[in-house]
């Protein structure tokens, strides 16, 4: 080969080289991977929601305002389960079958007293089925994320008042247990409705008289309390978030 075509093939390949250093690896390049999200009806797509309520939005509907273009959320979540009828209802079996890289995992509401035979005990049944989830979602190599559930808007002399915290604390037994990541919504959105006050989040709730869904708006400021845990939390999750977060509507 003459030593003239030698020397255009080298500074072609160095202009080549240049140009890869230039424009690094962007969190785009990230392999796509799949989210699950199983819970309960805060958490939920509303692709009907009720007349009374048509703003009614579900945190996991609209997390992927979250995430870039290389994230697909699978929100299996639905209305009205715990953590057990989830599972007695062959809901979590069918979920399985998906085998998503990640799954978050929220339960709570329908767990509280009063809720029949939906109802689990934090001490003892509730940690047992959150234990379920995590075993069986490893053994189908899913990666298990928790995430306590977030409080209901009712105040008393102008501060929350909850009785989730028994389940909140009862996740964080759990997570640390397993040796899972825990995302504390429900400190998180204590302090936020704490900060806000009754009148400064009333535009969260999908109505007056519904403290415990929230509008689109409000899903919106759930969805990124969890979203701002991710990096600290589940760093590997950290390349696929939007950066800057986006701003809330």
């Amino acid at each position: 080969m003459p030593q003239s075509l030698r020397r255009i093939q080298l500074t072609l390949t160095i202009i080549f080289l240049t140009g890869l250093l230039a424009f690094p690896v962007s969190a785009s390049a990230a392999p796509p991977i799949r989210i699950q999200m199983i819970g309960d009806s805060t958490m939920a797509t509303y692709k009907n929601p009720p007349k009374d309520r048509p703003d009614m939005t579900g945190w996991g509907q609209i997390f992927d305002a979250y995430f870039t273009d290389e994230v697909i959320i699978l929100n299996r979540a639905a209305s009205g389960r715990s953590s057990s009828s989830f599972i007695r209802e062959g809901r979590w079996k069918k979920a399985l079958k998906e085998k998503p890289d990640y799954l978050f995992i929220q339960f709570g509401h329908n767990d509280c007293p009063g809720k029949g035979d939906r109802e689990t005990d934090p001490a003892t049944t509730y940690q047992q089925y959150l234990k379920q989830y995590i075993d069986e979602a490893r053994a189908a190599n899913i990666k298990p994320i928790l995430v306590t559930p977030m409080t209901r808007r009712r105040f008393e002399n102008g501060q929350i008042i909850t009785i989730l915290r028994p389940y909140a604390d009862a996740m964080l037994k759990v997570g640390k247990e397993k040796n899972v990541p825990v995302i504390d919504l429900h400190q998180k959105s204590v302090a936020l409705f704490n900060q806000l006050g009754d009148a400064g989040s009333n535009d969260f709730s999908p109505s007056k008289s519904d403290r415990t869904h929230f509008s689109r708006k409000g899903a919106l400021e759930i969805a990124r309390l969890v979203a701002e845990e991710i990096p600290a939390t589940v760093p590997k999750l950290k390349p696929y978030l939007k950066q800057p977060t986006p701003k809330k509507d």
